[in-house]
């Protein structure tokens, strides 16, 4: 009777581990801000349903030709440095909320960080070294926090695609101080070409995948428009044996969403808060029930809920939309 009964409790636990192993990852974008957070500024996080959020430490650059990444200085917000960092995935751990730590390079201008792209091989190596010093700084951050993703860059294709051995040592070096899984948020135009996924544990993409030209595409037709896009995804999963993280995607609520989603100009287009909800449901139906998909982080976040977002708003946040009540109801999904 004993032994009938701890086979029981030992299958118990299998199936209890084996559900967490495959619980999606529903992540948010917390943007970093100015200010210290507390209870309040994450508890509407929590209500939406979201078990991760992506935290974002910034450096930046001058220009695209220059070399050195400034970080981690009292020049900065709170919210971008490794105090601010540190302070937001601690609040979050603390209501069981997990954390990708997701450092990020900001081009003055706001030029795109894909054509960062050096003209000597003395500059190669400046970048080389600074972009360590700043990844490296935040891998510490992470094995600190017992973070439980850490993404070495977001979308640097010429800097990947120009310096694979550098990458290669990179992630090495990363592994010594940092220990858990490790994924890199490649563009949605990026990810086919990226050499180093089977160094890392996720194959990330940022999925602002271009769907539909309609102004107001339905669920079905936004559907329709990931075929294409899926098919390549699911080629280079199976090529490298590595599950898929969306780490970030996200619709704009305004006309022609579904056209190129990676926009983020205040002036296109009218305001068209269905075909984000649209937008939303697509997406989910067409990945979040892939045994290969691990999950995303909705892009974007802010942390004082209550002044941001709102029906006359046509940008990325969800909040205080009715997409906010539909990401509910679709993370809240087994």
């Amino acid at each position: 009777m004993k032994t009938n009964k701890l086979l029981f409790l030992l299958l118990i636990i299998i199936q209890l581990s084996c559900n967490s192993q495959h619980k999606k990852i529903n992540g948010i974008s917390f943007v970093a801000s100015r200010d210290t957070i507390n209870t309040k500024h994450i508890s509407p996080v929590i209500k939406a349903q979201g078990n991760y959020v992506a935290l974002m430490p910034f450096g930046f650059i001058r220009e695209l030709s220059s070399p050195k990444i400034i970080h981690n200085t009292n020049r900065q917000w709170f919210g971008e440095t490794k105090k601010g960092l540190l302070q937001y995935a601690k609040l979050f751990q603390n209501e069981q909320v997990k954390i990708m730590v997701k450092p990020q390079i900001w081009v003055w201008k706001g030029e795109y960080t894909g054509f960062i792209e050096m003209d000597s091989e003395e500059k190669w190596t400046i970048l080389e070294n600074t972009y360590s010093e700043f990844i490296l700084t935040y891998a510490k951050a992470a094995q600190d926090l017992k973070a439980d993703i850490l993404c070495i860059g977001t979308e640097l294709e010429k800097f990947v695609v120009n310096r694979p051995q550098y990458w290669q040592k990179l992630i090495s070096e990363i592994r010594k101080i940092y220990k858990g899984k490790l994924t890199y948020a490649a563009n949605w135009d990026e990810f086919k070409r990226v050499a180093f996924w089977k160094e890392i544990d996720y194959i990330g993409i940022d999925a602002y995948f271009p769907l539909s030209d309609k102004k107001s595409p339905t669920i079905e037709e936004l559907e329709l428009g990931w075929q294409t896009h899926k098919k390549e995804i699911s080629r280079v999963q199976k090529q490298f044996k590595k599950p898929v993280l969306f780490t970030e995607f996200g619709y704009r609520s305004v006309d022609f969403t579904g056209k190129e989603p990676w926009k983020y100009d205040r002036d296109l287009g009218e305001v068209n808060l269905q075909a984000q909800v649209n937008g939303l449901h697509a997406i989910h139906n067409q990945f979040w029930k892939e045994d290969w998909f691990a999950g995303g982080f909705l892009w974007k976040w802010f942390h004082v809920h209550d002044k941001v977002g709102g029906e006359k708003n046509h940008m990325f946040t969800v909040q205080n939309k009715p997409a906010e009540e539909v990401l509910r109801k679709l993370y809240q999904q087994k």
